[in-house]
């Protein structure tokens, strides 16, 4: 074998290859798994780590990429720890799918206006007939309530609030 073949078979065996970004990423995985992090969050965070690592590096030379891309996931697993300790029922990323029951400013228009042709409906209404619909249904009285406060049968006061109450309909449907 000659001087020059010992060298570099020497030089071959001393010197580790570099690491696929595939074992880097696996390699900052279970960095992160031994964190306690679970295995979806994991990956998430070795993502997020590795879009950190390349920015960091558009602007900075790092001796190992390898060793930055550990660094970044294990310290965003902290992080998170820590987040979590603050506030464990608040996760950033749960928010975003809480239901917002309030309406829109569109909804709220609309239903303005339906309450205000409601509105002209009951004024559409006789005296009585109103009075006694919305004893009814607003101040939740009984039929036998209303028909002695207005002086009449529980059967007429049946009457009025169910005509009184197609009116509305037939007059919302219109609508």
């Amino acid at each position: 074998m000659s001087d020059f073949t010992c060298s570099v078979v020497w030089v071959a065996e001393g010197v580790r290859s570099m690491p696929t970004l595939a074992e880097m990423m696996a390699k900052a995985r279970r960095a992160v798994l031994r964190q306690g992090i679970s295995d979806q969050d994991a990956d998430e965070l070795v993502q997020d780590a590795f879009l950190k690592v390349e920015q960091y590096q558009q602007t900075t030379i790092g001796r190992s990429q390898e060793a930055l891309l550990i660094t970044a996931a294990v310290n965003l697993s902290i992080d998170r720890h820590r987040r979590n300790a603050r506030a464990p029922f608040a996760h950033r990323d749960d928010l975003r799918d809480i239901a917002d029951s309030t309406p829109g400013p569109a909804e709220i228009v609309e239903e303005q206006a339906r309450l205000r042709h409601a509105a002209r409906g009951l004024e559409r209404l006789p005296e009585r007939t109103r009075r006694i619909l919305l004893s009814r249904r607003l101040d939740n009285m009984s039929y036998a309530e209303i028909a002695r406060a207005e002086q009449m049968s529980v059967a007429a006061v049946e009457k009025q609030v169910a005509r009184a109450t197609l009116q509305l309909m037939d007059w919302m449907a219109s609508w």
